[in-house]
């Protein structure tokens, strides 16, 4: 174990329970009891004084038997934790985007607020997730317009819409169509 040149362990410590980033890369912890090591911004529960030791790099608290946290990943070069959670965001939607979804129900999945959420996914993608999941929705509603017969109240269902004035607004929207105009122009370019 070796505790970082200007910092103390009581330093170290109150860092790592606030969650620090600015430290991130310049010292990490492991918890004796879980024999995790992590990175100084970790958002995992603060351990016991007692159980901590503290490295200056993560190979040595590899060597010293332990292995880097799944949360924070304190072995990777670059973490960017928000990208972590916008990337989180869109996985959960495309899986998801045919259900009822709110931002809070979403945000509850990912381990956020939902305000932190939309603000962070607003910033970064410079659209909210409704606006995502309205777009994964009509992409999907326009394959199967293409493909399949079904009718456009039940593609409207198919893809999450929950209801057709929705669907309508969204894919008129997104494509400048009606849903039926849509596919009626397509029919005619077959």
């Amino acid at each position: 174990m070796v505790t970082h040149t200007k910092l103390s362990f009581n330093e170290m410590m109150k860092i790592a329970n606030n969650c620090d980033d600015s430290y991130d890369g310049l010292f990490f912890y492991a918890v004796k009891t879980t024999g995790i090591f992590c990175r100084p911004s970790c958002k995992s529960r603060n351990p016991n004084k007692e159980n901590i030791t503290f490295f200056q790099t993560a190979e040595d608290a590899r060597i010293a038997g332990f292995r880097p946290c799944k949360r924070c990943q304190p072995d990777m070069i670059k973490f960017d934790p928000i990208m972590d959670i916008i990337n989180d965001t869109k996985a959960y939607i495309q899986r998801h985007y045919t259900e009822k979804l709110t931002l809070k129900q979403i945000a509850q999945n990912i381990g956020i607020s939902p305000y932190h959420l939309g603000r962070i996914f607003k910033k970064h993608t410079s659209r909210t997730p409704r606006s995502y999941l309205e777009n994964i929705r009509v992409s999907k509603a326009i394959h199967l317009l293409k493909n399949l017969d079904l009718s456009i109240m039940d593609i409207c269902y198919e893809v999450g819409f929950q209801s057709y004035s929705s669907f309508y607004h969204a894919f008129q929207k997104q494509t400048q169509y009606s849903p039926q105009q849509y596919r009626n122009s397509f029919s005619y370019e077959l």
